[in-house]
């Protein structure tokens, strides 16, 4: 533990911190946590996109390894070009940033609304689960009109394209450790 915060402190003294890089909004627990788990094993962007480091494929046999290796090894990477794509998308779609307003308006406003005091519905008080569920079909007719649906398959669609084809050409980092493979002649 103390070795752990010896070397965030020399990271922070270069002035870079995966803590103080993460916004505030994301509250501290499993999702922050991974989030920097995702910021600590980054390739380094200038060999993920190293033009001279793509090629074809000799055979579908390392067509194959390339997919497997590549992922394993930018899988960060690949995290950040997905969440990527969806600003992406959400900042080019302006119906679908009014949709998602709305949903976090109305969250928002339950919120605030729990602080007061409890929301009481027919005489029965609401969880905080059913008033999200509520926020959610409120803002439904919101999302459908802004195409979110297609905006969901068009990210996902994406993402496989440029993580595949990027995976597929990209020519496999040597790691260390790694036992020589004879070639098939």
């Amino acid at each position: 533990m103390a070795a752990q915060k010896d070397q965030q402190k020399d990271v922070e003294a270069e002035g870079l911190s995966a803590t103080t890089l993460l916004p505030k909004l994301i509250p501290s627990g499993a999702g922050r946590e991974w989030l920097e788990r995702r910021r600590a094993t980054i390739r380094p962007w200038g060999t993920f996109v190293d033009q001279q480091r793509f090629s074809r494929p000799r055979n579908l046999g390392e067509l194959c390894q390339r997919l497997i290796r590549n992922v394993e090894y930018y899988q960060s990477n690949y995290v950040f070009v997905f969440l990527g794509l969806i600003l992406y998308c959400v900042v080019t779609s302006p119906m679908l940033l009014v949709a998602l307003a709305v949903f976090f308006g109305a969250c928002y406003i339950l919120y605030l609304r729990t602080l007061q005091s409890k929301l009481v519905l027919f005489g029965r008080e609401v969880s905080p689960a059913h008033q999200y569920a509520l926020a959610g079909g409120i803002s439904f007719p919101f999302f459908w009109l802004a195409g979110a649906g297609s905006a969901v398959f068009w990210v996902l669609g994406a993402t496989l394209v440029v993580i595949g084809s990027h995976a597929a050409f990209h020519q496999i980092e040597a790691v260390d450790g790694e036992e020589l493979q004879m070639e098939p002649v």
